[in-house]
């Protein structure tokens, strides 16, 4: 059992709360992504299980066991850092084995498990080579396999493919699912990119100002954020909020914005009225007026923007109601300035108490 659990974690720098007494259990085997903002705490989460950092108070259990006090190499984990954290005098093989060596394994036993290693990696013809012969893929992906060869029973990383380009960092992602796959390692991972949290993880964490917002598979991130800071930091483009008051009457509730626009709620059993709220939909969730059902609830917009990505494309538009994006097939002819009616999917939208900006 490699289990991590955190018991009311917390980490001060002085005044300064960066981790503001934190539960949070990581399973056996599983694949866990801590995602937020710079400054959020998700790194001295990480590091604070590391054993980097000492906690201020709460407990550490890593496969059962109490940590707390521990050095790093007594935790049973390996860490894999932003910078690959290679010695560029040496190859490939003795950088992979290098902790190895320390510890005085048997010859024959290193030589085993790097190769194991560097067979799942894709690195077998590459361990003579100095890092400068590397590519920045191969380079992270020795720093991996040197973490993989301790055969820890935790691995952490901590934004490892921060340095990488674009390209190269959508492969790695693929790369490291599929390496947690083949070893079934207990994994933590760190990262301020919401699309790497929601290709790779399990169960993502999103954290803001050190503490845990929601802990959630990606979907149900996705589909049921608890507040405001969730619902529009995960999703790319973001979801929109627009200011209202919450209305009932005898025909259901609804939404009313600025200008004048009133949109229904759906078939939600809301019967409060006058209640400030904030109405969140998805730019997926706005659409053309004609492709909606009828042309009723419509909310007329001028085009600001429009944004080619390919098949999609994203539009800039604002109405009375505010600024907003949605995303629709760039076969649709948008341009800008362009005067349309839209529709928004309102059994796809969310409310927002405006004051706690929590879900209602």
């Amino acid at each position: 059992m490699a289990d991590v659990v955190l018991e009311k974690v917390e980490k001060k720098f002085g005044e300064v709360r960066a981790v503001a007494g934190i539960d949070l259990t990581v399973q056996d085997q599983e694949f866990l992504v801590l995602v937020g903002p710079s400054g959020c705490g998700k790194t001295t989460t990480l590091r604070m299980i590391a054993g980097l950092e000492d906690i201020t108070s709460g407990d550490i259990r890593i496969g059962g066991r109490s940590v707390v006090g521990l050095p790093p190499r007594d935790r049973d984990i390996a860490m894999v850092f932003q910078s690959y954290a290679l010695y560029p005098h040496m190859s490939v093989y003795k950088n992979m084995s290098f902790s190895l060596r320390l510890r005085h394994m048997p010859k024959k036993e290193i030589e085993r498990r790097v190769k194991e290693v560097a067979a799942i990696l894709g690195l077998s013809e590459r361990l003579n080579r100095k890092p400068r012969q590397l590519s920045g893929g191969e380079r992270q992906r020795v720093a991996v396999g040197a973490a993989l060869c301790r055969q820890a029973g935790v691995l952490l990383f901590d934004e490892p493919l921060s340095n990488l380009d674009a390209k190269l960092r959508v492969h790695m992602r693929t790369e490291l699912k599929r390496l947690h796959q083949a070893v079934k390692s207990t994994m933590v991972y760190v990262t301020h990119d919401q699309v790497e949290a929601m290709t790779m993880g399990d169960r993502i964490v999103i954290m803001n100002a050190g503490s845990i917002l929601q802990i959630a598979t990606p979907l149900e991130a996705y589909d049921q954020p608890v507040n405001r800071f969730v619902a529009g930091f995960i999703g790319t483009p973001p979801m929109n909020f627009f200011e209202g008051t919450l209305t009932a009457n005898g025909e259901g509730a609804s939404v009313d914005l600025n200008g004048g626009v009133n949109l229904p709620l759906g078939r939600r059993n809301l019967q409060e009225s006058n209640r400030p709220v904030i109405l969140g939909i998805r730019p997926e969730h706005i659409r053309l007026s004609a492709d909606g059902p009828g042309n009723h609830h419509k909310v007329p917009a001028t085009i600001d923007v429009v944004e080619p990505l390919g098949r999609d494309v994203i539009v800039t538009a604002r109405s009375a109601a505010g600024v907003f994006q949605m995303q629709t097939e760039i076969y649709s002819g948008l341009r800008p300035s362009q005067h349309v009616d839209l529709w928004f999917d309102m059994n796809r939208s969310y409310l927002f108490d405006r004051e706690t900006e929590w879900a209602i």
